[in-house]
C-alpha cells in the first residue's frame, strides 16, 4: 500500500485531537493563562506540522495518480497496438472502421479501414448476421477465435492454430478398434477338404494382411472367420475416403477363385476406453451383419453410425436349424406369456397383415389368445380388399382389435410380436411399445440405426423375400393342433407375393419352399390376384405418375405427382415398379402426395445403385433394390430437391451402404 494512503487513514483522528486540545487550551487559559499560552504556542506548531503535511500528502498523491494514469494509459495502448490479439470495429454496413496493427498484419495488408467485410473476410459475414458471440474462422490459412461484441460492432481475434492443430493431432492419434467378419466362411468351407480350405484361408489372410500393411492397420486373425483390427482416428479416416475398397477386393479377388467370399467390419471410435471401443465394435459389426453383410457399419457413441459397401444382394445363408431354434425360442415366450398382440408397421401391406395372421396361427397352436393391432383408417387400396374378405369370415375378423382395445387388455404378461419392421418410429402404435415389456421382432429388412429397444427375441434375415416367408417357416415347427385354412394361407402367401414381385426379386429357394406349404395347406393364388386387381382410377393415376418421369443422372428416374392430387402408398409403390421396366432405368424414384397429407417416396432399383442407402439419406429405409421414405411438413419440390442432393452425394463418393 503506498504510504500517502497510511497517511490518510490517520488524517481524520488528528483533526478530532486538535479539536480536543483547543478545548483544553480554553479551559487552560481560564485557569492560567502562562501555561495556555505556552500550550497555545506548541498548538500553533502542532497545526502547522499537519497542514504542511497535508500539503505534502496531496502533492505526493497528485503525483502518483498522474504517473499510474500514464501507465495505465500506456499499457492500454500497448495492448491495443502490440498484443496478438486482433480488434476489429465494423459499421452497420460490414464497413471496417478501425483495425490494430495485428489483424491487419495477418491480412497481409496495410490498412483495412474503409474496406468491406465482404471483400476482406466473408467468413465473418455469418457470424455477425446470426448473431454468434464466439466461432472459430480460418483466415489466410490460420484459425481465429471470434468474439463478437454486438452492441458495440467489435470483433476480437484470438489466433487458436496451434491449440487446434494439437487438438487435431490428439484426434488422429485416438484408438480405434475393428472386428472384421468372413460373413458366408461356413457355408463356404462346407464340403471342402483340408488342402482347400488352407489354400482358401491363406489366400484371404494374404489379402487382408496386404491392406492392412498398406494402411498402417494392426490386424490379427482370432478364429476362422474373425480378425481383430487395431488403428488410429487418421488411418480411419484415409479408409472412409477409399470406401473400404477391401470389401471390394476380397469379393473380387475370392469371386475369381469361385468362392465368393465377403466381409463384413465394425468399428467402434469416438471414446478412449478400450472395452468400450470393443463393445463399439461389436455393435456395429451385429449392425452390418443386420444389414445384409458385404458392408462397413461405423459406430460412434454419440448414435451415430456411418455405412460403407452394401453394394450387392444379400446371399442366401439362413439355415432351417435357425428357424427351427426361433421358432422354439417364440413358442417359449408364447407359453410364459398372458396374450399375444400382434403389431405391424403404420399403413400396413400384405406383408405386414399376411405376417400378422401368420403369428396369430402360432399363438393359437400354443393354446394363448391372440389378437392382431389394426387402423382401419390406414388401409391403403391393395389391403383393403384383403381385409374386406377376412371380414366375411368373421372368427378370423374377431382377432382384429383397434390400438385402443389392444392398450386396455394387455398386462404386464402381455407378448408384442412386431412383425415386418424393426423400428419404433414406424409401428401402428408406439404406446404399446412404451407400457409392454417383452417384445419380439421379426423381420426381413436389413437393420436400421432405429431399433426397438431391448427385446426379448429377434429374428431378423435380410436374405429372406418377406416377413410372411419367415413367419411360414416358423409355422412349419409349430404344434399341428390347428391347420391353418384357405384364407389364412393366401395372406401368407399374398405377402411373399407382393414382396417378390411374383417371385422375381429377392427370390431364394427357401422362397419356393414357404409357398409350397402354403399351396399345399390351401393356399389360393386365384384369390391372391383379385386382391392384386386395380380399377381404372388407380391405373390411370399410376400412368399420370409415370409420365411425368425424367431421366436425372446415369439412368436414374424420378417421378413427381401434382400437390393437389392425393395417391397411395401402393399406386406410388407400382409407379416406381413400373419404371423400373423401362429401358435405360437402372433406378426409380416417385414423389407424391398421399392423402394423409405425407409425402411419400418409393424407391425400386435393379441392384447397382442401393435405394436402401439414399432413402436413409431421408430417414427412410427397406431393401437394396426395394425402400421408401415418408416425410411431413414439406413441399414436393423440397422433397424433390432433398432427394436429388442425396442421390449426388451417393454418386460422387458419399455414404455407400
Amino acid at each position: 500500500m503506498p504510504d500517502f494512503y497510511k497517511k490518510k487513514m490517520f488524517r481524520y483522528p488528528i483533526y478530532a485531537l486538535l479539536l480536543i486540545s483547543l478545548i483544553l487550551l480554553g479551559i487552560t487559559f481560564y485557569f492560567n493563562w502562562i501555561i495556555g499560552f505556552t500550550c497555545f504556542l506548541l498548538l500553533g506548531f502542532v497545526v502547522y506540522y499537519v497542514f504542511r503535511a497535508e500539503s505534502l500528502l496531496n502533492k505526493e498523491m497528485e503525483s502518483y495518480i498522474s504517473t499510474l494514469s500514464y501507465r495505465l494509459k500506456k499499457v492500454g495502448e500497448e495492448a491495443l497496438m502490440e498484443m496478438p490479439i486482433g480488434i476489429m470495429l465494423f459499421n452497420d454496413d460490414l464497413y471496417i472502421e478501425w483495425t490494430n496493427p495485428y489483424i491487419a498484419s495477418c491480412f497481409d495488408e496495410d490498412t483495412l479501414v474503409g474496406r468491406s467485410l465482404y471483400n476482406v473476410a466473408e467468413e465473418l459475414v455469418p457470424l455477425i448476421k446470426q448473431e454468434v458471440e464466439t466461432e472459430i474462422v480460418t483466415l489466410h490459412d490460420r484459425k481465429f477465435k471470434v468474439i463478437l461484441k454486438k452492441e458495440e460492432r467489435l470483433l476480437y481475434f484470438f489466433d487458436v492454430t496451434e491449440q487446434t492443430e494439437i487438438e487435431k493431432l490428439y484426434e488422429d492419434e485416438r484408438t480405434v478398434l475393428g472386428v472384421i467378419y468372413l460373413d458366408n466362411y461356413d457355408e463356404v468351407t462346407q464340403g471342402m477338404d483340408d488342402q482347400r480350405k488352407s489354400l482358401m484361408n491363406n489366400h484371404v489372410t494374404t489379402i487382408l494382411n496386404k491392406w492392412a500393411m498398406d494402411n498402417g492397420v494392426y490386424l490379427k486373425r482370432t478364429s476362422s472367420e474373425r480378425f481383430t483390427a487395431v488403428l488410429n482416428e487418421h488411418i480411419l479416416t484415409q479408409l472412409e475416403k477409399s470406401k473400404f475398397s477391401i470389401l471390394d477386393e476380397v469379393r473380387e479377388k475370392t469371386a475369381k477363385e469361385n468362392i465368393s467370399l465377403t466381409l463384413s467390419i465394425g468399428i467402434g471410435t469416438g471414446v478412449s476406453s478400450l472395452p468400450e471401443l470393443g463393445a463399439l465394435a461389436q455393435s456395429s459389426l451385429d449392425l452390418a451383419l443386420g444389414r445384409g453383410g458385404d458392408q462397413v457399419a461405423i459406430k460412434q457413441t454419440n448414435g451415430k453410425v456411418k455405412f460403407f459397401g452394401g453394394k450387392t444382394n444379400p446371399i442366401e445363408k439362413r439355415t432351417r436349424v435357425r428357424a427351427r431354434v426361433i421358432s422354439h425360442a417364440l413358442r417359449e415366450l408364447i407359453n410364459e406369456s398372458d396374450k399375444v398382440i400382434i403389431m405391424g408397421h403404420k399403413y400396413p401391406d400384405m406383408d405386414a397383415i399376411g405376417a400378422a395372421i401368420g403369428i396369430l396361427k402360432v399363438a393359437q397352436a400354443n393354446q394363448k389368445d391372440a389378437y392382431i393391432v389394426l387402423k382401419e383408417e390406414e388401409i391403403d387400396m391393395g389391403v383393403s380388399k384383403l381385409i374386406d374378405e377376412v371380414k366375411n369370415h368373421s372368427e378370423l375378423w374377431s382377432y382384429f382389435i383397434t390400438p385402443e382395445q389392444a392398450l386396455e387388455i394387455s398386462s404386464d404378461e402381455t407378448l408384442l410380436v412386431v412383425v415386418d419392421t424393426h423400428k419404433p418410429s414406424l409401428v401402428i402404435e408406439d404406446r404399446l411399445l412404451a407400457k409392454l415389456d417383452n417384445v419380439v421382432v421379426i423381420d426381413h429388412h436389413r437393420r436400421g440405426e432405429e431399433f426397438i429397444e431391448s427385446p426379448l427375441l429377434v429374428y431378423m434375415e435380410p436374405y429372406a423375400s418377406s416377413t410372411a416367408e419367415l413367419v411360414t417357416e416358423l409355422l412349419e415347427y409349430q404344434p399341428k393342433r390347428l391347420k391353418i385354412n384357405m384364407l389364412e394361407a393366401t395372406s401368407l402367401l399374398a405377402g411373399i407375393i407382393v414382396d417378390t414381385k411374383s417371385f422375381t426379386l429377392r427370390t431364394g429357394s427357401r422362397t419356393f419352399d414357404a409357398a409350397s406349404y402354403l399351396r399345399s395347406q390351401g393356399a389360393d393364388t386365384v384369390l391372391v390376384q383379385k386382391f392384386l386387381k386395380e380399377n381404372i382410377e388407380s391405373f390411370n393415376k399410376r400412368a399420370k405418375l409415370i409420365g411425368s418421369a425424367v431421366i436425372y443422372k446415369q439412368g436414374i428416374a424420378i417421378a413427381m405427382g401434382n400437390e393437389n392430387e392425393f395417391n397411395e402408398q401402393v399406386i406410388i409403390a407400382q409407379a416406381a415398379d413400373a419404371l423400373l421396366a423401362m429401358s435405360g432405368v437402372v433406378a426409380s424414384f416417385v414423389i407424391s402426395m398421399r392423402s394423409d397429407n405425407v409425402i411419400g417416396v418409393s424407391a425400386r432399383s435393379l441392384g447397382d445403385v442401393n435405394v436402401q442407402v439414399i432413402m436413409e439419406g431421408l430417414e427412410g429405409g427397406g431393401h437394396l433394390t426395394n425402400a421408401a421414405t415418408q416425410i411431413h411438413n414439406a413441399t414436393l419440390e423440397e422433397v424433390e430437391q432433398q432427394l436429388k442432393e442425396v442421390i449426388d452425394e451417393y454418386i460422387e463418393g458419399g455414404k455407400k451402404s
